[in-house]
């Protein structure tokens, strides 16, 4: 497995990172055992960034990887932890929270449920309308010098804040979604980004399994699984959507990969300063994934893929909208 440097003041890291979240949340029901075999899997293939938040299961996903990691050194893995976001007994969602002493307060939990003494790359989920990011960064500022963090990332955030941010303390990593159908970044934030030498891990890399290939219009959630209420799996954009996957689906038979493949290799394309996170829950789909590290996309390639699915193209946005107006990276 190769390794990058992310951003200018990040640590090395696989070329591949392994989004933890649907192993414990959001996607139905999980199987505990099959996540934490799937995470030695990535492991053992080399993946070293493994990308979590406090409040995935409500700490349950910090546990699994915690129970994974034993009997491993420490070093064979870059822990990202997102926090901030504000959950209750049933699930639901209560805004954000990224005052100073919070914190200091989401980070003593989470050190405790990891079974570590610092985490790699510290962030908050999204930016918190209440707090400046000036003082946000200031806190994690002082969890670095104090030794509980090792380096600053931030998520969701547009390229003013960014800049504000970068003043304060340098940042490793925006953590973003980017895909062939959410593109959004194009635009102004991946410049900034590249302008201040701050790396991308880009979630969302296969669209929450829309364009794995694996995807039918008749497939149906499970309770607990929020792509019922996503606006690009809503009937009418489904199909839409699902129109792009099959363009996608004959130039990948023509390149001998799978769609999910040609999705991830097409992310990896657009620069190494780009980690794409895998969402793999299961360790055949983590070995597909791992096989777009034998995909180099020829000129000729892109630009098949550029015609087949151009940006702007996927049909509905990728969040309802009252998450959306929690994104400072959708009004940048």
């Amino acid at each position: 497995m190769e390794r990058t440097p992310l951003g200018a003041a990040g640590p090395h890291v696989s070329v591949l990172g392994l989004g933890c979240m649907g192993m414990s949340d959001l996607y139905g029901p999980a199987d505990e055992a099959e996540g934490i075999a799937t995470l030695q899997a990535a492991l053992d293939a080399g993946i070293t960034l493994l990308d979590t938040g406090d409040f995935y299961g409500m700490g349950h996903n910090e546990l699994l990887i915690r129970d994974a990691l034993k009997g491993r050194r420490r070093e064979q893995a870059v822990l990202s932890v997102k926090f901030g976001a504000l959950r209750d007994p049933a699930g639901g969602w209560n805004g954000y929270d990224s005052r100073p002493v919070a914190i200091k307060n989401f980070l003593a939990y989470t050190l405790r449920r990891l079974g570590t003494e610092h985490v790699d790359i510290y962030r908050p989920a999204r930016l918190d309308p209440q707090v400046p990011i000036e003082d946000t960064v200031g806190a994690l500022a002082d969890l670095v010098k104090a030794g509980w963090v090792r380096h600053i990332g931030l998520s969701e955030v547009g390229a003013d804040t960014l800049r504000r941010a970068q003043a304060v303390h340098p940042i490793s990593d925006l953590q973003i979604e980017y895909s062939l159908l959410s593109r959004d970044i194009e635009a102004e934030i991946l410049p900034t980004c590249r302008e201040l030498g701050i790396g991308i891990t880009a979630y969302g890399v296969l669209s929450r399994g829309l364009i794995s290939g694996h995807w039918d219009a008749s497939r149906r959630l499970p309770a607990g699984d929020f792509r019922s209420r996503s606006p690009r799996f809503e009937p009418g954009n489904l199909d839409r959507n699902l129109t792009l996957v099959e363009a996608l689906r004959s130039i990948a038979e023509a390149r001998g990969c799978t769609v999910a493949q040609l999705a991830i290799a097409w992310v990896r394309s657009r620069g190494t300063d780009i980690v794409p996170l895998i969402g793999a829950r299961s360790r055949p789909r983590l070995a597909e994934s791992l096989g777009a590290l034998q995909v180099t996309l020829s000129p000729h390639e892109l630009a098949r893929i550029e015609a087949a699915v151009p940006a702007g193209a996927a049909a509905g946005t990728r969040y309802p909208a009252a998450q959306l107006a929690h994104m400072d990276s959708v009004r940048s």
